[in-house]
């Protein structure tokens, strides 16, 4: 079938790989997985070797009529909507979530994931492997990596090229495994707060926040460079100085 590049349409069609997403996705006594843009089903294959009921959400209208088509007397519940706008109290029990997503919404997949009431007990997610990199902060702390760090652990697993896809992307993809805590370790205050020093992430961040010489005395108070940039500060950071400054 041709994808459809609005949605970001591009399908892994290596079973290997499949098969090891759906691996990463195994927690013990966890028998349901929420499956974010099934797509032909090639991944929902994989989650039937390790999940008894697959709770897929796809958008594409005609990819959603068909996908019960490929899987007679499986346990398959077929959503489609955005999964933006599916409502995730539906889901009874246990769960996990497990999705090959579109770059344009995985910062808002992820946040609706991790902020859910019932929320996942573990999330695997083929993404972009840039905005991988970013959600773990690699190189530097980022606003996502600050968000997912509030309220989950999280790690990369297999790079997965380009050429495994069809059709195939203009970048390599990653395997993000994000692996939800009881209790968030910030608070959305905390988070907001980050934000406004990221408004400018290039620029230092006395200049950010406003009052410069306030700024730069509560980062010396606690031990960081006077001229850090928004990325230079960990969640424990931005939380400790929140509480200097406001």
């Amino acid at each position: 079938m041709k994808n459809k590049k609005s949605l970001g349409q591009h399908w892994l069609k290596d079973r290997l790989t499949l098969d090891y997403i759906a691996e990463q996705a195994q927690v013990t006594g966890v028998k349901q997985v929420l499956e974010i843009g099934p797509g032909l089903g090639t991944l929902t294959s994989s989650l039937f070797k390790i999940f008894n009921k697959v709770i897929a959400v796809e958008l594409d209208k005609n990819l959603a009529e068909k996908l019960p088509k490929s899987f007679p007397k499986k346990d398959l519940e077929v959503e489609n909507v955005s999964i933006l706008d599916f409502e995730l109290d539906k889901i009874k029990g246990k769960y996990v979530a497990v999705g090959n997503i579109p770059y344009y919404i995985t910062s808002l997949i992820i946040r609706k994931l991790l902020t859910a009431k019932n929320k996942p007990e573990k999330i695997v997610l083929l993404i972009q492997k840039e905005v991988a990199e970013r959600a773990i902060g690699q190189n530097k702390e980022t606003m996502l990596s600050l968000s997912i760090s509030a309220y989950a652990r999280a790690e990369i697993g297999e790079i997965v090229g380009r050429e495994l896809f069809t059709p195939p992307p203009k970048v390599d993809s990653a395997v993000l495994i994000l692996t939800p805590y009881k209790e968030a370790k910030a608070s959305e205050k905390d988070l907001d707060f980050a934000r406004r020093g990221f408004g400018s992430p290039r620029k230092k961040l006395a200049s950010n926040l406003g009052n410069r010489e306030k700024v730069r005395a509560a980062l010396e108070k606690l031990n960081l460079n006077p001229d850090a940039r928004a990325g230079d500060l960990s969640l424990k950071d931005w939380q400790d100085l929140r509480k200097l400054l406001t």
